[in-house]
């Protein structure tokens, strides 16, 4: 019987922490650690003799996954698994675990910093101030953006999950009605909408689905044609659900008055994003709806318990 304890590298423990997060209890899972900076090119190198693999943004490939003969445990530091090869890690005998809920609070509070920004201008507002707009006594500034109560208006959700009834929750909160989407390809549910009638009926629609075949591009040009003119999107959960030259067509156009975008189809997006140019009413960040440091310090405690139950010959978060 093997006692030596594995060897478990993280590969882009940079993604997670930058120094501020506890790492005791992700040590005392994982036998000997290293902590390691994103590089692509040093990871095939990195994880060859590697018993258990630690992994946020990178993307582990088929090829890589059949160069590390010893790994036997594939730990995500995030909900999606659409960076990992699971079929590759199936085929080679690899368990893939992920972690769920540890980031609900961070996410629902940036969504709602979104729609309230959005609804409020505050970005305009606080321009017009600092610029001497309104120490000039200029009559038009309180009006100069259009401000509406979200009560007894319709929040819209795709992906009623963990994530989507925490948005939902907040919006109830604010007196909207809540309206959910029907999943594609999955049988009806009573009083859900199926997404065209969802998308005609919602003034902030709220994406929280992942990223599958069925997903990928379900806000394009047609959805967001049936928007309200006045509807608000919003989406932090995968850039690659929405189509980013649509989005931008119809904000700079005005058949929609605002989104709030977290993700994008590439991240960083190093080839450029129709998203990125000067656009009316859009605020996009940079992934960062995940990012408290409450959330990501739960993330890692999420990973130890994995990787200790794992070790203990159990399927903890398990995916694969």
């Amino acid at each position: 019987m093997n006692t030596q304890p594995p060897k478990t590298v993280f590969l882009d423990y940079d993604t997670v922490s930058n120094g501020d997060l506890d790492t005791a209890r992700l040590s005392a899972a994982a036998g000997v650690l290293a902590l390691y900076e994103s590089d692509e090119a040093k990871m095939a190198e990195r994880i060859q003799d590697a018993d258990i693999v630690l992994v946020n943004k990178l993307r582990l490939s088929r090829e890589l996954l059949l160069g590390a003969s010893r790994l036997k445990l594939i730990a995500l530091a995030a909900t999606g698994t659409n960076n990992v090869d699971l079929n590759a890690a199936s085929t080679r005998g690899i368990a893939v675990c992920n972690v769920r809920a540890y980031c609900t609070a961070s996410v629902v509070q940036h969504v709602w910093g979104l729609i309230l920004s959005l609804t409020q201008h505050t970005q305009e507002f606080s321009r017009l101030t600092r610029n001497s707009a309104w120490t000039a006594d200029r009559e038009d500034v309180a009006l100069s953006h259009p401000i509406r109560e979200l009560q007894g208006r319709v929040f819209g959700v795709v992906g009623w999950g963990e994530l989507g009834k925490g948005a939902a929750r907040v919006a109830e909160t604010f007196g909207m009605r809540v309206a959910i989407a029907n999943r594609r390809g999955a049988a009806p549910v009573a009083d859900r909408l199926d997404l065209d009638e969802l998308l005609a009926t919602a003034d902030v629609l709220s994406l929280h689905c992942p990223l599958t075949d069925s997903t990928r591009g379900l806000i394009g040009a047609r959805e967001l044609a049936l928007m309200k003119p006045d509807a608000l999107l919003i989406n932090t959960a995968r850039g690659a659900l929405v189509d980013s030259a649509a989005l931008a067509e119809a904000l700079k156009s005005g058949r929609l008055a605002g989104a709030g975008i977290d993700v994008l189809p590439q991240e960083p997006p190093v080839n450029g994003d129709p998203l990125l140019g000067k656009i009316p009413n859009l605020l996009v960040t940079p992934h960062i709806a995940w990012a408290a440091r409450e959330a990501r310090q739960r993330c890692l405690d999420e990973m130890a318990a994995n990787i200790q139950d794992f070790r203990n010959g159990g399927r903890r978060g398990r995916v694969v």
